[in-house]
């Protein structure tokens, strides 16, 4: 008799054991599909080009013809330290730049660069962001406004 149900025990839990389960577990799911990629860009940062941001920058005037100069500077500059966060055109750290004045204004743009701290505290574009690429803090890179503003001339060129 111990053996009878000895054997029907050990035959429901290999029952139990087996089959593949769906339920949907909570936490960290990862997509890397463009579609996937494209819905949580558009549904987790709004794009807004009249919101001019935190800092000292109120007003900036790109001209119709991109300064070659400046955008060389600023090209210099970013390669050498941006792209620890930034790619021209792939997430990485922080979010690709290329098109970046199609989704933020000029003041914006140059008011993170100079006043990192200030924007992830007050601005809510900055605080999405920040909640997007799971709290990478952009750090304050200490550039003058003439250099913010070359970086700023290059990104026009991407």
């Amino acid at each position: 008799m111990k053996k009878l149900i000895l054997f029907i025990a050990l035959g429901a839990f290999i029952a139990s054991c087996g089959g593949k389960k769906d339920a949907k577990k909570d936490g960290f799911e990862v997509s890397r599909t463009k579609e996937a990629k494209a819905v949580a860009e558009s549904e987790g940062v709004p794009i807004d080009l009249d919101n001019k941001g935190i800092g000292p920058i109120k007003e900036v005037d790109f001209s119709g013809d991109i300064d070659t100069e400046m955008a060389a500077r600023g090209e210099a500059k970013f390669n050498a330290i941006c792209v620890a966060c930034h790619m021209v055109d792939q997430r990485m750290i922080g979010p690709a730049m290329e098109g970046v004045y199609e989704r933020r204004s000029p003041e914006w743009v140059m008011n993170m660069i100079l006043n990192p701290d200030g924007m992830l505290r007050e601005d809510p574009i900055a605080k999405a962001l920040l909640k997007e690429y799971n709290n990478a803090i952009m750090l304050n890179q200490n550039l003058t406004e003439d250099e913010a503003r070359d970086v700023a001339e290059y990104l026009r060129t991407l």
